[in-house]
């Protein structure tokens, strides 16, 4: 949840509103009821690399989480530090493997605003191949189970991306589709999606 006028929340978002990215740790820290400050980087017109957000992250990439005195960039490191920091509405199970499975990464490559469509299916498509064979045994509404864990979190917004700006076929992973029909009507997951944000264009 981002936070209202009057607030002083403790965390700062820096966001992106097409960046899928940030779109997984916006849903995060709303499944954690965690309210923060959005604070909006235009990657189109390279708000990434202006000295104040290179003091932050001298990669250039959204998101990244101030809290307090502590930055964190890369959504997967935020997600870990915010499990830690922030236990409250666990985003890992406690059985190990399922926990292993959750943290296993399936997209090798940033997709940036800059990369071509071709270079984006591919990768994108790598992934979810992958990750079809991979949650083909497990039961449940989401990817490992009938509780929103991180792979949920991660899956989501991308696949997504994967329907509204990269023209994947989804026909060809139903597993992944049934998933995310189940996290699309979730509260948390709507509240995080780029149409919703302040720096969303239309």
């Amino acid at each position: 949840m981002a936070a209202i006028i009057g607030e002083s929340p403790k965390l700062a978002l820096y966001s992106y509103w097409q960046s899928s990215c940030s779109w997984r740790v916006r849903f995060a820290l709303n499944l954690k009821g965690i309210s923060y400050e959005y604070k909006a980087v235009n990657l189109s017109k390279g708000e990434q690399f202006t000295p104040e957000f290179e003091k932050l992250n001298p990669l250039h990439f959204v998101p990244v989480l101030v809290d307090g005195d502590v930055v964190v960039s890369d959504s997967y490191a935020i997600l870990l530090y915010l499990e830690e920091k922030y236990p409250q509405r666990a985003l890992l199970p406690a059985d190990p493997q399922l926990k292993a499975l959750n943290l296993q990464k399936y997209l090798e490559q940033k997709v940036g605003p800059q990369e071509s469509l071709l270079f984006a299916q591919t990768n994108v498509e790598k992934g979810f191949n992958a990750l079809e064979k991979l949650l083909k045994d497990i039961n449940g509404k989401y990817a490992t189970g009938d509780e929103v864990y991180m792979a949920d979190v991660f899956m989501a917004p991308q696949i997504a991306a994967a329907m509204q700006r990269f023209k994947i076929d989804m026909s060809k992973y139903p597993r992944l589709c049934r998933i995310f029909d189940s996290l699309k009507a979730l509260p948390e997951f709507l509240d995080a999606s780029p149409e919703r944000q302040p720096d969303s264009v239309h």
